[in-house]
């Protein structure tokens, strides 16, 4: 797989598992819930699903080649770029109001 091509995996990947946690009302698509799940667990959910993604991006560069350091910055950007991808699925489940 080129390094375009990961990059763009890594992209559709993290914009998928932001938006998960609010679309599915299962913890972490796979576990049933008898009661709805409050915001708290969904941002925990995201929070997981983000240390998942990374671990996949983590295992396709350093399949790429050589691993780059990273520091607090780099953390700082993708999580908050990971929370920017979420918007839309906030939004479709608490400002939607249903009909």
């Amino acid at each position: 797989m080129s390094q375009a091509a990961s990059v763009w995996l890594v992209v559709l990947l993290a914009l998928g598992a932001a938006n998960l946690p609010f679309i599915s009302n299962r913890f972490m698509a796979a576990y049933r819930l008898r009661q709805p799940k409050p915001l708290a667990l969904r941002l925990l959910e995201m929070v997981l699903w983000y240390a998942i993604v990374g671990a996949v991006a983590l295992a396709l560069e350093h399949r790429a080649g050589q691993i780059a350091p990273q520091g607090w910055e780099f953390y700082a950007i993708t999580g908050t770029l990971f929370v920017t991808f979420a918007f839309p699925g906030f939004v479709f489940r608490y400002l939607f109001k249903p009909r």
